[in-house]
């Protein structure tokens, strides 16, 4: 079975905490993996610490590592810098759990990262 849960994002380059959204779904479950996507080419999914001010950064990483400008694709869409952010990250997680918890390490949290927002967005959630 696939979970659909919805994200909305409030701005253009965001990291949303959904850590909770798929405890959440594994907590009906035992032990197995849980498969977590994105199917949106302009966000990616990381695991790493939600700590203010490391967000903040992995926000200006993103944005000093990609410019905003000058991508040919801009001619279409003016969002050329949040595809190629998204290269940078998975549109695609495993976690395991047990127990109906998922074996993340203390400071780890699951994020969505919005590369071209502000958007709702669709994070399918898988159990195996």
């Amino acid at each position: 079975m696939v979970y659909r849960v919805k994200v909305s994002t409030e701005k253009r380059l965001e990291f949303v905490d959904i850590t909770d959204r798929v405890n959440e779904v594994v907590s009906d479950f035992d032990d197995g993996v849980v498969v977590v996507f994105s199917g949106h080419t302009t966000t990616g999914l990381t695991v790493n610490e939600n700590e203010t001010g490391l967000v903040e950064d992995m926000e200006s990483m993103l944005s000093s590592l990609v410019d905003s400008d000058g991508w040919l694709h801009d001619r279409i869409d003016n969002n050329a810098d949040s595809h190629l952010r998204g290269l940078l990250l998975d549109s695609s997680l495993s976690i395991p759990f047990e127990d109906g918890e998922l074996l993340i390490g203390t400071w780890q949290s699951i994020f969505l990262v919005e590369l071209d927002g502000p958007r709702t967005r669709e994070v399918l959630i898988q159990i195996t």
